[in-house]
């Protein structure tokens, strides 16, 4: 998996790419969150368009993500889940947990909202 970073409007897209399996993926991840929460960024959109499958372990990143993200006074929510991880995300309960929006514009306009 890789990831790009990049700024829109009121917020950061992170954009993954290839089969999220956590691990190293992982740190490097947290890294970056943390990199933006000190730069004052902490509204994130994770757009999953490119993402091919995801494990468990790919779950628990985007939960570690969203922790951060709401400790720091901000937000991750997800963009783009393709039909495939929008069904794991209703299986596991996570559905509810995280805001998801259809495509990418909304995501990001969903922090207008508030």
């Amino acid at each position: 998996m890789s990831f790009k970073v990049s700024e829109r409007y009121n917020c950061v897209v992170i954009e993954f790419k290839g089969n999220v399996m956590g691990g190293p993926d992982a740190v490097s991840l947290n890294e970056k969150l943390h990199e933006l929460i000190e730069d004052g960024k902490t509204n994130v959109v994770v757009n999953l368009s490119k993402v091919g499958f995801m494990n468990s372990s790919g779950l628990g990143m985007l939960i570690g993500g969203l922790t951060t993200m709401r400790k720091a006074g901000g937000d991750l929510r997800i963009a783009n889940a393709t039909d495939k991880i929008e069904s794991l995300l209703v299986i596991t309960k996570l559905i509810t947990v995280f805001k998801h929006y259809k495509s990418l514009d909304e995501a990001i306009a969903s922090f207008d909202d508030e």
